[in-house]
């Protein structure tokens, strides 16, 4: 029996070791908040699969734990303020608080020029960090000899991006966004006619001044996106590759692009073959709740309950509005769960339950659910789709309105907006939502639709990322176009050949036929 014992633990621990030899060596780039709830999913499951996972961070890090029975980290020790917690809020705050009061105009300017130098700010604490890393001479010569696979991380900080190259390691994103907006404009041919820019909250179907509009924007971002690119990355990749690199080549040159979309959720749009689509990867089948949750949803009755969540970053609402959405719920006879913290409202009601922290996608998954009043976050949106759960949208920042307008097209969605938001407005959006059954109908809808694929979105992801490690990488799948000049991309070279041929033939044509007359004229002068 002993001998059996012992047997069965040794063929146990060959089994473990030869997974750990088969698994791939992974350094990870990551960034905080959201993006790291989506990436810490991918992780897990990486380790899942027998994969060793290596997390580079920051001292300063307050979302990336430095011990994980999942993964291991690398901290690099940083001075002055960088971009920790308070940072962030700070310019969360900013934002929501100039956008309550600002005219929709101003809030454009405020939200493109007037934070442009607070954004910057933001990404050269980025290149400080990589820098700290780099002229770490003992930290790279360690990072070079643990033999790392690939570079997985989120190029919406271009940190990952410069580590990775200068390690000369095959780059994978989990990527939504690139610094400025929408990753498929760095890749993908993106018509501006039906493509709507992240900002103008226009869906895909524009009249003419929405495409004047959206061109403006378009050269706006573009605009912005150089511009903090050659103040920041660009001086950093000079000093660690020579003048003659690129950083938007650097950007490009990615192996495998692991977008956090799909086409249920976005408008239809070109893409390329290294393009792989997961939206949705994060969502799963709810599990069963804590009891007290679960005994306060059973409370609720035929009514059901309505979730509300403002997200990673939002933790607290300003007063007056906390106290108008706490006044409106408790005109409800549904039960209301609210991720919220801080101050308590006054105006709460008997239904209301707030929460430090709740298992978000559990209880959408919930068959009493009825509504989820969201930020519009990208994790939270398709967590909703995922589950067929109507929203009510109150955005705050950056993509929230976009993504919150894709389900508001396709039927599943009403979006408030906070300098409108006031107790009456809320309760009635609310109710609308509530007792119109073809917003459940079409979330349900896009739940189906969403669900009807061959493999499901984070398998699709850990293949390709599997894919890269057993290849070395993906070049046959990037297109040329990244190393063109935008005038060879745009063929205006041929262009402008073909036009000085044109050109060309008619000026000779023009000239033949003047000399032809002069002839012809010139006989007949003689000949009179």
């Amino acid at each position: 029996m002993k001998l059996s014992c012992f047997c069965s633990a040794m063929l146990l621990f060959l089994l473990t070791r030869l997974r750990d030899c088969d698994g791939g060596n992974i350094l990870v780039f990551p960034i905080e908040g959201s993006h790291w709830v989506n990436m810490d999913v991918m992780i897990k499951a990486l380790h899942s699969r027998g994969h060793n996972i290596t997390i580079i961070r920051s001292s300063q890090s307050w979302y990336i734990k430095e011990s994980s029975s999942y993964y291991k980290t690398i901290t690099v020790p940083v001075e002055g303020s960088m971009n920790n917690k308070e940072f962030i809020t700070n310019i969360i705050k900013s934002v929501m608080d100039y956008e309550r009061g600002a005219l929709p105009l101003m809030n454009f300017l405020h939200s493109t020029v007037g934070m442009f130098s607070t954004f910057t700010a933001f990404h050269e604490n980025v290149c400080k960090f990589v820098a700290a890393i780099l002229d770490n001479e003992g930290l790279i010569k360690n990072m070079r000899a643990s033999n790392f696979d690939l570079m997985l991380t989120d190029p919406c900080w271009g940190g990952g991006v410069i580590l990775g190259k200068y390690l000369n390691l095959p780059l994978v994103y989990n990527v939504r966004w690139l610094i400025t907006g929408d990753a498929h404009f760095a890749l993908a041919p993106s018509p501006i006619s039906y493509i709507p820019i992240t900002g103008t909250g226009f869906t895909d179907k524009m009249t003419f001044l929405q495409r004047v509009k959206n061109v403006i924007l378009h050269v706006i971002t573009q605009m912005q996106y150089s511009l903090v690119v050659a103040k920041t990355y660009q001086p950093l990749c000079e000093k660690y590759f020579g003048p003659s690199i690129n950083f938007n080549n650097l950007v490009v040159d990615a192996d495998i692009w692991l977008m956090r979309a799909d086409f249920v959720f976005e408008f239809p749009r070109p893409t390329m073959p290294n393009m792989v689509y997961m939206g949705g990867f994060q969502c799963k089948p709810a599990q069963p709740l804590p009891q007290h949750l679960e005994d306060f949803i059973q409370s609720s009755g035929d009514h059901g309950v309505i979730l509300m969540s403002m997200g990673t970053f939002v933790n607290e609402l300003p007063h007056d509005l906390t106290d108008d959405i706490a006044a409106a719920f408790a005109k409800l006879p549904q039960k209301v769960i609210w991720k919220h913290k801080g101050y308590r409202p006054a105006s709460l009601g008997n239904n209301t339950l707030l929460v430090d922290w709740m298992p978000q996608n559990d209880i959408l998954g919930h068959p009493k659910t009825r509504l989820f009043v969201a930020h519009g976050g990208t994790n939270g949106v398709q967590e909703a789709m995922y589950h067929g759960v109507p929203v009510v949208g109150v955005p705050a920042f950056f993509d929230q309105y976009d993504n919150l307008l894709r389900l508001q097209a396709r039927g599943g969605a009403k979006i408030l907006t906070l300098s409108t938001v006031n107790k009456n407005s809320f309760l009635s959006d609310i109710q609308e939502v509530l007792s119109d059954q073809s917003y459940r109908e079409n979330m349900q809808r896009l739940s189906r639709l969403h669900r009807d694929q061959p493999i499901e979105p984070l398998n699709r992801a850990i293949f390709w990322i599997e894919f890269v490690m057993r290849h070395k990488g993906a070049a046959h799948l990037k297109s040329n176009s990244y190393k063109m000049e935008w005038y060879f991309y745009h063929s205006i070279d041929v262009a402008c050949f073909l036009a000085g041929i044109l050109a060309l033939v008619l000026v000779t044509t023009v000239m033949l036929i003047r000399c032809l007359l002069y002839v012809l004229f010139s006989n007949k002068a003689k000949q009179d």
